[in-house]
């Protein structure tokens, strides 16, 4: 009996140890598919042209394209009195220009089947199409002619006002949008990050087609402009069709030269108690880095290993990210998420959360007491599933011709390239737990934070107490 249960278990064993290797070998394939087809993305081609305007396209055969204008001019470009005058610009774009007048704009936008749209952030402004692969040549020209012949007629603005108000009342009704700018506003007080994007409603009713023009004049020169483009494109022909389109545009400053003044983060806080809301909503961040920094990809595995939660999604408390599976044992908050907002020169890395009016202290605690554990104790284990976590949200986020074209336009704005795949794996694969402890203890530890809350807000500590919990005096 004894002899057969020693055979049964060096069976049992030899069978384990099949399997063992079995996985070992699945997972090393595996990981050489993945590393193969990182390669085998088609590669970003990019050209200068001779004014100044870089064309950067990827060509994946697809039947359908995305082409857009990404430009190097956002709200942070703007002084108090013009705030708010490129997203007007935007709004503008549509509105006909000198040989087309918006109806034949839009029908002919129309009977391409195509999709043209805009937005405008701190730092970029976008128009962008979307259209079968043989109609990329009308759709650049169609771009081309929006930003260099707009008519931006009297009529047009003053029914634009009342639009770009309405949408700032739509704005006010996002709680969510409403703290991101109260957090800009005070993160970064007395600097043009700090103005919202929209532009208070006294410049609104006073901005003028003279402003308008002054604005694109002063920002829209080849030099700041990327043609990106992805799915069914050809290179050099694109590079052709932008070379006969934008060739003429002027390269030179009327007046003096938009120099990008840098924005210092100053911690501190905004409150706007008001208890008809039924839930708080409350952001907290330190100072980030840019988007060229090094320690940025740190930070964005840092982030992931904090990652969001919201209790409709079911997720309890065997979730992996810590804070995730506090929030659903002890129903500290509705939903939160964590961010990492990249500029050129700085950013904002923290949590906006939304919970029950007397949750607000305990929430907070739990999100501090995580950043602490992330500048002295985070595992190997953590870090290593943030690292697959964010390489999966990468190319997730990467599905279809318009990411693609977004993700090129956008990184050759900020890195003046656009960084291969597999050199972004490469680089989030080599973040280990000591770096990221590192990089957390250079910008969370005993750093200031910026907070905002909307809401009922009496339960959220003062401010000074929530400074005094960004170090441990057990380290």
């Amino acid at each position: 009996m004894s002899s057969r249960l020693l055979r049964l278990g060096s069976t049992i064993r030899n069978r384990a140890n099949i399997i063992k290797d079995g996985h070992k070998l699945q997972s090393t394939v595996a990981a050489k598919n993945y590393r193969q087809t990182l390669i085998n993305v088609p590669p970003t081609h990019v050209t200068t042209l001779k004014s100044g305007l870089r064309v950067a396209s990827e060509d994946s055969g697809a039947p359908t394209a995305t082409v857009g204008l990404w430009i190097d001019a956002g709200s942070r470009y703007e002084d108090e009195c013009n705030n708010g005058v490129a997203h007007f610009l935007e709004h503008m774009a549509f509105k006909g220009t000198a040989k087309r007048s918006q109806v034949d704009l839009e029908l002919e936008v129309e009977n391409m089947g195509a999709h043209l749209n805009a937005y405008t952030s701190r730092e970029q402004t976008v128009f962008y199409a979307k259209c079968l692969a043989r109609d990329v040549p009308k759709s650049i020209e169609i771009l081309a002619d929006i930003i260099q012949n707009s008519k931006l007629g009297e009529g047009e603005i003053e029914r634009e006002r009342g639009v770009i108000l309405r949408e700032m009342q739509e704005v006010e009704s996002n709680l969510q949008e409403v703290v991101f700018d109260h957090l800009h506003s005070i993160a970064f007080q007395g600097t043009p990050l700090g103005r919202t994007i929209l532009g208070p409603s006294a410049n609104i009713r006073t901005i003028s087609r003279k402003d308008l023009q002054e604005y694109i004049n002063s920002h829209y020169k080849t030099p700041r402009i990327v043609l990106s483009a992805a799915g069914g494109v050809k290179h050099s022909e694109l590079c052709k069709i932008a070379d006969d389109y934008f060739g003429s545009m002027k390269t030179t400053y009327d007046s003096e030269i938009p120099i990008l003044s840098p924005c210092r983060f100053t911690g501190s806080e905004i409150r706007v108690r008001d208890d008809s809301i039924p839930v708080a909503h409350v952001a907290i961040a330190v100072e980030g880095c840019g988007w060229i920094d090094s320690d940025n990809i740190p930070l964005m595995v840092a982030n992931t290993i904090i990652g969001s939660w919201d209790r409709s999604q079911g997720a309890g408390v065997n979730n992996a990210s810590h804070l995730a599976a506090a929030c659903a044992e002890d129903t500290l908050a509705h939903s939160y998420q964590s961010f990492n907002t990249c500029y050129k020169d700085t950013g904002l890395w923290g949590v906006y959360f939304v919970c029950d009016p007397m949750k607000c202290e305990d929430m907070l605690f739990n999100i501090q007491s995580e950043w602490m554990r992330l500048c002295t104790s985070v595992t190997e284990g953590e870090v290593e599933r943030a690292r697959n976590l964010l390489k999966t949200n990468m190319l997730l986020q990467l599905d279809g011709t318009t990411p693609i074209c977004e993700d090129i336009g956008r990184q050759m704005l900020c890195y003046n390239r656009r960084i291969p795949l597999h050199e972004l794996e490469a680089r989030i694969e080599s973040v280990t737990a000591k770096e990221l402890q590192q990089v957390a203890m250079k910008y969370i530890y005993d750093r200031c934070p910026a907070v905002a809350a909307v809401g009922p807000v009496e339960n959220l500590p003062d401010y000074n107490r929530i400074r005094s919990s960004m170090y441990w005096l057990r380290v």
